[in-house]
C-alpha cells in the first residue's frame, strides 16, 4: 500500500522539476548527488549548472587544476567533496577508461561515494535495485513507521536502510527513490509538514498519534567548538598575503591571508613583533561548521611589516586578483564587507 500511493502520487501529482531527474548519465548524476551533500537542491543547482558548462565530461573535470575546481566549488563548503570529486574522475578515467562502473559495489568502491550516493547512481542511472537513504527518506519512513531508530547509529543506519529496501518498487527503483525523496522535500517537510496533501496520510503513525514533532529521533548534538583565526591585512587596500593551507585541519588546499590562531578573542602573546592593541579591527565574522564555529578577526597592519616577516610560502596579490583564488567563506565575508568582492 505505501510504494503503490507513493508511486501514484508522484506520476500524477509530484510536480519538482530539477535538471539531474528523469536523466541516466551517471555523470551528471553523479556530480548533483556529490553536490547536493550537505546542500540544499536550490542552493545546489546554479554550482551543478556552472560545473556542466565548464566541465561538459568526465574527461574535462580528470584534469582540472585543483585551485579551479576550489574556486568553482567556492560556498558550498565541505571541500573533502571537492577533493574527492576530482580523485575520482581521476580514477574512472585511468581505470575504467571515462565510463562509469555500472554494478552497485564497484560505484560503492570509488572514494567519497557512499551507499546512499552509490544506490541514487545505480538507480537513476542503471535503473539497478537499490533504495536510497538520506534525510528526506529517514523523515517520511520515520514519520510513517514511528520509527524511534537513531539514524545517525549503525543500528539506526540498517533499521531504515532494511525499510526502504522492503518497500522498494524493484520494476522502477529510479521512480521509487525519486518519489520518496521528492515527499520528504516538498510535502513531508522537517518544520511545517504538508500533512493534508500527503498521499500516506492514513498511513502515517506520527499523524494518527500527533507525533510528527518528534521524528525523526535524533541524538544530542555535541557543543561546538570555538576557534579563533586573526588575519592580518595591509593597511594599503591593494595588497594580500595570502598562504594555501596545507594542514589536513578545515580549509585544506583553499587560501587564507596571514593568520594566527588563538583559543580566544584575545591575540595570540606569542607574536611579539605585533601590538596588537593597536592594530585597528576591520571586521568580525563568524562561520557555523559542522563541529566547530569558526571567528574571523581581520586587523589592519603596517605594509612594512609583512616585508620583515613573510616567507616563501606566502604569496602577494593584488586585491584586484582575488576571484583568481579559492577562500573559504569566513573570508570571503570579509571580502564582500571591504568591497574587494
Amino acid at each position: 500500500m505505501f510504494t503503490k500511493k507513493l508511486l501514484y502520487w508522484h506520476r500524477k501529482y509530484n510536480k519538482r522539476s530539477l535538471p539531474w531527474k528523469e536523466i541516466t548519465d551517471p555523470y551528471k548524476i553523479w556530480l548533483s548527488e556529490i553536490i547536493l551533500q550537505q546542500t540544499r537542491a536550490e542552493q545546489g543547482l546554479p554550482y551543478y549548472e556552472r560545473f556542466l558548462e565548464r566541465y561538459p565530461t568526465i574527461f574535462d573535470l580528470a584534469k582540472a587544476p585543483e585551485d579551479e575546481l576550489f574556486r568553482m566549488w567556492q560556498g558550498l563548503g565541505y571541500y573533502n567533496r571537492c577533493r574527492n570529486l576530482h580523485s575520482t574522475a581521476k580514477t574512472i578515467v585511468d581505470s575504467y577508461q571515462g565510463k562509469f562502473p555500472n554494478q552497485f559495489q564497484d560505484i560503492r568502491n570509488l572514494k567519497g561515494i557512499g551507499d546512499y550516493t552509490a544506490a541514487a547512481i545505480a538507480s537513476f542511472a542503471f535503473r539497478l535495485p537499490h533504495a536510497v537513504v538520506d534525510g528526506n527518506v529517514i523523515r517520511v519512513l520515520s514519520r510513517v513507521f514511528a520509527l524511534t531508530a537513531d539514524a545517525s547509529t549503525a543500528l539506526g543506519k540498517k533499521t531504515f536502510q532494511e525499510l526502504a529496501a522492503s518497500l522498494l518498487d524493484q520494476k522502477q527503483p529510479h521512480r521509487f527513490n525519486q518519489a520518496i525523496m521528492d515527499l520528504g522535500a516538498t510535502i513531508c517537510t522537517p518544520q511545517v509538514p504538508i500533512c493534508d496533501s500527503c498521499p500516506l496520510q492514513q498511513l502515517c503513525k506520527a499523524y494518527q498519534h500527533n507525533t510528527i514533532s518528534k521524528f525523526p529521533i535524533k541524538k544530542k548534538k555535541a557543543p561546538l567548538k570555538d576557534r579563533y583565526f586573526h588575519f592580518l591585512i595591509p593597511d594599503t587596500g591593494k595588497e594580500l598575503f595570502i598562504l594555501r593551507r596545507e594542514e589536513r585541519d578545515i580549509w585544506r588546499g583553499l587560501y587564507l591571508p596571514v593568520f594566527f590562531e588563538s583559543e580566544s578573542e584575545k591575540p595570540p602573546s606569542d607574536v611579539k613583533t605585533l601590538s596588537w592593541k593597536k592594530l585597528p579591527l576591520l571586521a568580525q565574522t563568524k562561520q557555523i561548521l559542522s563541529h566547530q564555529r569558526i571567528h574571523g578577526l581581520f586587523y589592519e597592519v603596517p605594509l612594512p611589516w609583512f616585508s620583515k616577516h613573510i616567507n616563501k610560502s606566502i604569496q602577494k596579490i593584488n586585491t584586484k586578483n582575488i576571484k583568481d583564488f579559492p577562500f573559504p567563506r569566513t573570508v570571503i565575508s570579509f571580502f564582500h564587507k571591504k568591497n574587494y568582492l
